[in-house]
């Protein structure tokens, strides 16, 4: 089979290289072999070929942790899949399994979840790292319920295209930074109450006006650093924060003690990273109720561009120019 194989840590030009190598096979009773029809594109992918991978001695290596295709094969104690089914995972990618630049991978069946049969494979393969990412920033970490008040950084990029989306579908008022006007007019598309753009206007100043001078109740930061820093003062007395990235070390906590702020952190990778199987369950179980919402059409990926697997270095360095409205996808 075709894969992409990354076989050291540099500039994407230099390594990641198309190689042709013996599709994998099934080791366990409850392993399906899938052959992938589309693998997302993260943030995550282009750090770790950057920087290297999070496992010693893992090269060359698969990237990719987001996955969709057509289940070809069963272990012999599968259950819930059959060939010919339509799959959709986050499995992978990190350096320990083999990720999802390929044609075929393997994966444990309680890994994967039926496809929505209304979502094309490249959208199927565009969503679950940030769906869960953003599902349980909101949901799990900070509590999110009807008519509270949410800030998106971020609201056109991968996560916060899709958590502007989910706050809206639980009745939130949703509030986005962005980068252009065309963001703005994509952010306002995706239900945004209030965009603002953060290169021409104050953010805290529009936030506080929007807010009669209280302040959001859940601040969502998909950028860190100074950006981070600037969410404590934006949420309100008793208000949460969650961060996807490391806030550093030189946060004063200050305002957030004074105001009893709830600070969370994000890392949907941590159940593959450590292997608590109730995790991995529930990260299973928010794929299958984003589903529900995309069937009734309150949840739809945004695709910005959709290249071919041998292209991956091409769309690593998309990725890394910055700005990209949506997600980038790899088609087999």
């Amino acid at each position: 089979m075709k894969a992409i194989h990354m076989t050291a840590a540099g500039p994407a030009q230099e390594v990641l290289k198309v190689v042709e190598i013996p599709e994998p096979r099934i080791v366990t009773p409850s392993q399906i072999k899938v052959r992938l029809q589309a693998a997302g594109i993260n943030p995550v992918d282009t750090k770790l070929r950057s920087r290297g991978l999070l496992y010693p001695d893992a090269l060359p290596a698969i990237l990719g942790c987001d996955g969709a295709g057509i289940v070809s094969e069963t272990g012999e104690g599968v259950t819930r899949f059959q060939p010919g089914d339509a799959v959709w995972f986050c499995h992978g990618g990190l350096g320990g399994a083999p990720g999802n630049y390929a044609e075929y991978t393997v994966l444990d069946e309680s890994e994967a979840e039926a496809k929505p049969a209304v979502l094309a494979f490249e959208e199927a393969a565009a969503l679950p790292l940030v769906l869960i990412t953003a599902w349980e920033a909101l949901f799990d970490r900070a509590g999110l319920v009807e008519g509270q008040t949410v800030l998106i950084h971020g609201g056109a990029g991968g996560v916060g295209h899709v958590a502007i989306q989910l706050a809206k579908s639980a009745g939130a008022r949703v509030a986005t930074t962005v980068s252009t006007p065309g963001k703005a007019d994509f952010a306002r598309q995706l239900g945004a109450d209030k965009t603002i753009l953060y290169t021409e206007e104050d953010v805290n100043a529009v936030v506080m006006e929007w807010t009669s001078g209280r302040g959001v109740d859940l601040v969502l930061d998909t950028v860190g650093g100074d950006t981070f820093r600037g969410c404590l003062d934006l949420a309100c007395l008793y208000g949460q924060v969650v961060t996807l990235l490391e806030p550093g070390n030189d946060i004063s906590w200050g305002t957030a003690r004074n105001k009893n702020l709830g600070i969370h952190f994000t890392l949907m990778l941590t159940p593959m990273l450590q292997g608590p199987s109730d995790a991995r369950k529930h990260q299973g179980d928010i794929l299958n109720r984003c589903a529900a919402l995309i069937s009734d059409g309150k949840l739809k990926p945004s695709i910005a561009r959709t290249l071919p697997l041998a292209q991956a270095a091409a769309a690593h360095a998309l990725i890394e120019a910055g700005h990209v409205q949506g997600k980038i996808v790899l088609s087999m």
